[in-house]
Parts: C-alpha cells; structure tokens; sequence
C-alpha cells in the first residue's frame, strides 16, 4: 500500500473508467501527429517564405510547379493509409509480430507508388502546365522544379509508410522529433541554394525544389535507421521476410483506396473553388488563398486527431472489442467537435488580425474580413467529418467514407459555390457558404454511419452471446 513522507498509508487511487483512459489516450496520441503534420505545413511555407524573398517571379514559377505535385503527394498519403489501420489492427489483437509484414508490404507498395507518380508526374506535369496557356512563362519557369519535385516522390512515399507504421505503434514521437528535425535542413538547404550562398549559383524556384529533396531524404533515412534501431525491432518482425498473405495484403491496399480516392476528390474539389473564384475576379483569388490557407493550418488539428483515432478503433477492431470501438470513435467525435468550436470562436475576434497578416490592401480585405468569418462556421463540422471518416475506415468501414466524399466534394460544394457565387450574386461568400453546406453534409452523413455500425455490431454481439449461452 503507498503511504506519504511520514509513513501514513495514502488511500488507494481509483482506477480510471474506459472512457478517461481513452481520452487521455487519445490526447497522448494526438499531440505529436498535429505537431507532425504541422511540420509538413511548415515546410512547404519556408519554401515559399525563402523563394518569394528571392524573387516574386521565382515564386510563381515555385507555386506553379508545386500544384500538381501536391496532388500526388495528398494521393499517397491516402493510399498507404492502409499501413497504419493495419499496424493498429495487429497490436490490438496480440500479433505484434504481424506489424512487421505490414511494413514490409507498406514499403514495397510505397516504392511502386513512388516511382509511378514520379514518373506520371515528370512525363505528363510539363505537359499539363503548357496546355493550361499560362502567361508570363509561368509554365516554362515551373517544369524544372517540377521535375525535381518529381525525383522526391518515391522518397516521400517510403517515409510515409515508416511514419503510418510507427503512429500505429502508438510511437508518434520519434517522427515528430525527425519532421521538425527535416524543417531544418529544408531551411539550411533553402538558404543555400535558393539565393545561391557560399558562391553557388542561385537557383531560385529550382533550388526550393532540392532543399525538398534534401528535406525528405533526410526524413526518410532518419526515420529508416530509427526503425531498424529499435529494441523491438525483431519481435516486431521488422526482419523476418512474412509468409505471403494475400488477403491481408488485399485489405491493407483496399482501405488505402478509399482513403486515396477520398483525398483526391476533396483536394480536386477546394483546387476547383479556384476556378469559381477566377470566375468572380482576380482580387476574390488571392482572398480565397488567404481563406483557404488559414482553413488549411487549422485543419492539422483535426488531421492529427483523425490519425490517432484511427489508431485506437484499430486496435479495439483488432481485439475485436465492438464496444471500444464505438467509446474510442464518439470520444474523438467529441473532442474534436469542441475543438473546431474553440477554433471558431478565436478565429473570429481575431479575423482582422489574421487578414493583416496577409495583406493590407483595403479592398482585398474587404473580401476576406467577412469571408473568415464565414469560415468560423465550417471548422467543426469539417474536423468531425475527417475524423468520422477515419475512424470508418479503421472499423473496415472503406467506401461509405469515398462515396461521401464524391458526394458532398465532387457533387455538392462545386456546383453549388457556382450558383451561389456567380448567379446568386454571392461571389467569395457563396464559395465559403457551399464549403459549410458540405461539410455539414458530410459530417452528418459519415456520423450516421458509424452510428449504424455501432447498433449492428452491438445486435451481433448480443446474438453471439445467446448462442454461446444456449
């Protein structure tokens, strides 16, 4: 029994109910993934921070060529999803020793994924950009570091399967530590080769382009050598060559289809509320940049908690637990929800400060001010949804959440900003008004959802325990 200083016995501590101990889970895993995926946030800022201080027109050419290759880089985070629900999955049903073929079949998969995309994107990108008849030799400025983006592409692939797979672990610190870390040298290599430092010539969006390269080669030895490092290494398996498993390694590529297919549609849905913006005038696309850049920043919260979820409904679908299942998935709800609530209400008293931040051209702030505080309005039903999403995904749930999305993105938001902005009248607010009118769609629908499965998988228990019983 524990007693004080004076040798008095102290009282026994209650043991934490379920629902605490999920929480203060939670809450454990979340914090280093958003501190994660905020350094992917970072990164891609001190790019543009550095090149644009270069060279307006450098930026350009840096911001033209990063366009489509953020759509493959948002597609293969989505596709090798499948690492970390699988991870979670074997840890919370007792096989730590299956953790090792699913990294070993994330890596071979992220290697096919990163060599085709880089080379659909070297081949195709420079043609894309000509066809698009961009003024100014924008789309001569960008195939260069297009190219080089391109080469980085296997590179970041790999380092994202080593990430899903440690985050599955429940280890999300070490690759906190080494994104930060990677932010770093991105900044060194920026200094140097963006203005061309220590008599090296000056390579402008070029060298913005290699200082990403350097960035995730850095990301992805590190995290390599923590991996085969670890005291756990081998009882994980992460050495032994797996038996083959055709239907595990179906499943593991099946739940990144979805979340693949879902990334893309909602990524191809905010690029088109550009287009609508072009449509309302110049001044209304820098303001939905601003919009959509502040949006983006907050939404690193909820990403990170969405990954942290899926990691406890993993394993509680692992252990085949249906009830920690449905506690770990409405505790996130939860949390999260309040989260985009606290989001909103301090975005709102401090909309003017945020706006100043960007610009302080009167008119083009007279297009944001009103358009923030739209924005306050859809930050939490948009956090619940991609947690909701995840969280379906890793209760092998995998094409309801895709099907939402083609919906409420694909469907929904863009004709919808369409009439609101252009024959409604609306212009920047009707694009901002649609994004809350789909977010709550979705939301709505993927809660539902779960919702669902929890009364299904609750009604199968019950039977399961009449059966044994009889």
């Amino acid at each position: 029994m524990p007693r004080d200083a004076a040798g008095t016995a102290l009282p026994p501590k209650r043991p934490r109910g379920p629902i605490m101990t999920d929480l203060i889970e939670l809450l454990r895993l979340s914090g280093p993934v958003v501190l994660s995926r905020l350094g992917i946030m970072v990164m891609g800022l001190t790019d543009a921070i550095v090149v644009g201080h270069f060279s307006a027109r450098q930026l350009g050419f840096h911001a033209m060529a990063w366009a489509p290759s953020s759509v493959f880089v948002t597609m293969t985070v989505g596709l090798l999803v499948g690492v970390q629900v699988m991870t979670a999955r074997a840890m919370g049903g007792g096989r730590p020793h299956e953790t090792g073929a699913v990294l070993r079949r994330g890596l071979v998969y992220a290697s096919w994924i990163g060599v085709t995309t880089a080379v659909l994107l070297a081949a195709l990108g420079p043609l894309f950009l000509h066809s698009l008849g961009l003024k100014d030799g924008l789309a001569d400025g960008a195939t260069a570091p297009l190219i080089v983006f391109s080469l980085s592409l296997p590179l970041y692939a790999v380092s994202v399967a080593l990430t899903f797979w440690l985050e599955g672990l429940s280890r999300p610190g070490p690759v906190t530590i080494i994104m930060w870390l990677a932010n770093l040298v991105n900044l060194l290599a920026n200094l140097v080769l963006v203005p061309g430092t220590f008599g090296l010539p000056a390579l402008g969006a070029v060298g913005g382009a290699w200082s990403t390269f350097i960035a995730r080669s850095f990301m992805t030895v590190a995290m390599a050598v923590f991996v085969l490092r670890m005291k756990e290494a081998r009882t994980l398996g992460v050495f032994d060559k797996p038996a083959p498993d055709k239907a595990a390694e179906i499943e593991q590529r099946r739940i990144g289809y979805g979340a693949g297919a879902s990334n893309f549609f909602e990524v191809s849905a905010f690029a088109g509320m550009n287009l609508v913006a072009g449509w309302i005038g110049g001044l209304a696309v820098a303001a939905w940049a601003v919009v959509l850049n502040v949006a983006a920043v907050i939404f690193m919260i909820p990403l990170g908690v969405a990954s942290a979820t899926a990691v406890q409904v993993g394993r509680a679908y692992g252990a085949r637990d249906p009830a920690g299942m449905t506690r770990a998935g409405w505790i996130a709800f939860a949390v999260i929800g309040v989260v985009g609530l606290l989001a909103a209400l301090l975005l709102y008293p401090t909309r003017h400060w945020v706006a100043l931040a960007y610009t302080t051209d009167p008119a083009a702030l007279s297009l944001i001010l009103p358009a923030l505080v739209l924005t306050c309005f859809f930050l939490a039903p948009d956090a619940v949804q991609v947690v909701t999403a995840q969280a379906l995904r890793a209760r092998g749930e995998v094409w309801v959440p895709t099907i939402t999305h083609l919906i409420s993105y694909a469907l929904v938001m863009g004709p919808l900003a369409w009439w609101l902005a252009i024959p409604r009248g609306m212009g920047l607010n009707g694009v901002v008004t649609s994004v809350i009118v789909t977010s709550f769609l979705a939301a709505g629908f993927l809660l539902a959802r779960f919702r669902i499965l929890d009364r299904r998988d609750r009604k199968l228990a019950e039977d399961q325990h009449l059966s044994s019983r009889a």
